[in-house]
């Protein structure tokens, strides 16, 4: 049988960052101000929940069990740690447990040559972004024809430990493409490259997330605690996982 030389081309694409799953789709704001379109999905709901490991085994990963239904080790493990009870345990558990992400197709102001970008934001820009789709006042800010755009302000708060991300609809209902942007023609191109959010990130089996959990737990046998509870990761490695992953979602 001949090579299946689109095949190979694809699996060279994804290790060169390259395809449907591809970092550069990722758009995180820069500190300040920005403008952004949401741009509806076919389903109609562009507000996408996943739920994620991180920094298990040097990986982040999709939680088979929050997102899909199926067993999730890491869970299992998880609960096993909270369920012991002890300070350090559930310090353990509260690394390990999946963390819960939002994501929406958008369209960057300024930007518009890149196309149609995913932003990753956390629970509280969630709850911003629903109060303004169910304000009759704004009706569906996702209309191509009389939707609005939205003006983010990102960064830290004097004092703040974590960047915030205020969120505020612009009043002037816009069309998503105006002649500057290439009008109709280059809004039905956009709209046509609305990633499938079922192929962002890759889906792990049960068995490869086994997997996972037992190289994370074949660390440093040498302490009891680690044998009982697997190897602890030092806070500023943890922090340097979830750090460089955060930075990719928009934490």
């Amino acid at each position: 049988m001949a090579l299946n030389l689109d095949a190979m081309k694809a699996k060279l694409d994804k290790l060169n960052g390259k395809g449907d799953g591809a970092k550069k789709n990722f758009w995180r704001p820069e500190e300040g101000e920005s403008n952004i379109r949401i741009v509806s999905t076919p389903d109609g709901d562009p507000f996408k929940e996943k739920f994620f490991h991180y920094g298990i085994g040097g990986q982040s990963f999709l939680c088979p069990k929050r997102n899909f239904g199926d067993d999730c080790p890491a869970c299992n493990f998880a609960n096993k740690l909270w369920n012991e009870g002890t300070e350090e345990s559930k310090r353990q558990a509260k690394e390990m447990f999946a963390k819960q992400r939002f994501f929406s197709p958008v369209l960057v102001r300024g930007e518009e040559a890149e196309g149609i970008r995913v932003w990753g934001y956390g629970k509280m820009a969630y709850e911003k972004l629903l109060t303004i789709v169910l304000d009759p006042d704004y009706g569906d800010i996702t209309d191509p024809e009389t939707g609005n755009d939205l003006k983010l302000m990102y960064g830290k708060l004097p004092g703040a430990s974590f960047p915030r991300t205020d969120i505020r609809p612009r009043p002037r209902k816009t069309v998503l493409c105006d002649d500057a942007v290439g009008g109709d023609d280059r809004c039905a191109e956009l709209l046509e490259t609305i990633p499938n959010f079922d192929e962002i990130f890759e889906r792990k089996t049960t068995e490869e997330v086994q997997s996972i959990m037992d190289q994370h737990l074949s660390g440093d046998t040498g302490n009891s605690e680690v044998e009982k509870f697997g190897p602890t990761v030092a806070a500023t490695e943890t922090d340097a996982v979830e750090s460089a992953f955060s930075d990719l979602l928009n934490q």
